[in-house]
């Protein structure tokens, strides 16, 4: 095999199909990127039984064949590598990589023992890449970081029609989008549970290519994504994800809606005073509420901001962590806190104007701290 590339081109793709290497592969064959040059066309796949990823570039062919060489590796010496073209070719078992006075010998692998990559299941439907990665970033933020709950790791994907909505819960705060997309089947109804991270990777490294194809299939736990002429299938996770949807209040008597930016900064400053563990406490009245943190002999922050209140005052305490997550994937000026009582979760969505209604196809519920007098 002997092929030449521009090294921008190569490294761009080196990177993408690396990405779906596991760090710690099952047996060693899997830590291989598979590349296969023929035509005019050089494709690259990479897959450790879980997660498979493929992709095709131009090159310059000069002799078709295959191999199959460590991908961390490969990724690593074209990163470093000058902006030039690349010449790769094989000798016997190992193929040598040229570019400029550079150049590398690496052994290659037995690409014969190299498992065969799931086909993209049929296609379910397309969405805005951009509206993808944006709903996966404000829901990814409420999935567990635990490895050990991978039931809650993933992120529940339900689609009905046209619609398409993720949820996401760690147990201290949930998130719920809803965004529309064209299914292939308008009478389409079914929900898959699919890993936070993997998600994440797909909105980051496929968002922004335009339109994205979803493929669920029917057969085989597998969902699939394309764009760009990349494409990449994940197994699904297995297990039951709790029906988080009925925790959203169906009524709020109280309402408090503040500017998103000032409100973002103000418990940025305050929350440099909370200890580990310790909650920012928000005070809501008629036209102002107050953040406070820190108690006793220990650093201690206030700050004031003006707000429109409905209902009776409140005094609410939060995570600064998780209350400074969900008001960052606010996009709008002003954001909405919805409660039902004190010790209830409150609901935080997007308000475009200070006495307008709220956008509720974003979400976010999160638990309060319970403070001494509740």
């Amino acid at each position: 095999m002997k092929f030449r590339v521009e090294r921008d081109v190569l490294n761009d793709a080196v990177s993408w199909a690396a990405r779906a290497l596991s760090p710690r592969p099952p047996v060693p064959i899997l830590a291989g990127l598979l590349l296969k040059a023929e035509t005019g066309t050089l494709s690259l796949s990479s897959f450790d039984y879980e997660i498979s990823a493929h992709l095709e570039i131009s090159a310059e062919v000069i002799e078709a064949g295959n191999i199959l060489v460590s991908g961390r590796l490969l990724a690593d010496i074209c990163r470093s590598l000058p902006s030039a073209p690349i010449e790769v070719e094989t000798d016997g078992s190992k193929v040598t990589l040229s570019c400029r006075s550079a150049r590398f010998n690496l052994a290659t692998m037995p690409e014969n023992e190299y498992p065969e990559l799931p086909q993209l299941p049929d296609l379910s439907g397309t969405v805005s890449g951009e509206d993808f990665a944006r709903s996966v970033a404000q829901v990814g933020i409420a999935a567990s970081k635990d490895d050990t709950l991978p039931i809650l790791a993933g992120v529940k994907v339900e689609i009905e029609g046209d619609t398409i909505t993720l949820l996401a819960t760690d147990r201290y705060r949930l998130a719920m989008r809803e965004m529309t997309w064209k299914p292939a089947d308008p009478a389409i109804s079914t929900s898959v549970l699919v890993k936070a991270k993997t998600l994440n990777e797909v909105a980051k490294t496929l968002g922004g290519a335009g339109e994205l194809s979803l493929a669920l299939s029917d057969t085989a736990d597998l969902i699939g994504f394309e764009s760009g002429g990349r494409r990449t299938t994940s197994l699904l996770v297995d297990g039951d994800y709790p029906k988080i949807r009925s925790l959203f209040p169906e009524s709020t008597p109280i309402h408090a809606v503040v500017e998103t930016s000032a409100l973002i900064e103000a418990v940025r400053r305050v929350a440099l005073v909370a200890e580990r563990n310790t909650p920012v406490r928000l005070s809501f009245t008629e036209g102002q509420m107050s953040l406070d943190a820190g108690t006793g002999e220990a650093a201690q922050a206030s700050e004031a901001l003006e707000v429109s209140l409905t209902g009776e005052p409140i005094t609410v305490a939060f995570n600064p962590h998780y209350l400074s997550e969900g008001l960052n994937a606010i996009e709008s000026k002003y954001v909405r806190f919805s409660f039902t009582s004190a010790p209830k979760p409150a609901m935080i969505t997007a308000q475009e104007k200070l006495d307008g209604d709220d956008q509720d196809d974003y979400r976010y519920l999160v638990m309060p701290v319970r403070l001494p007098n509740q």
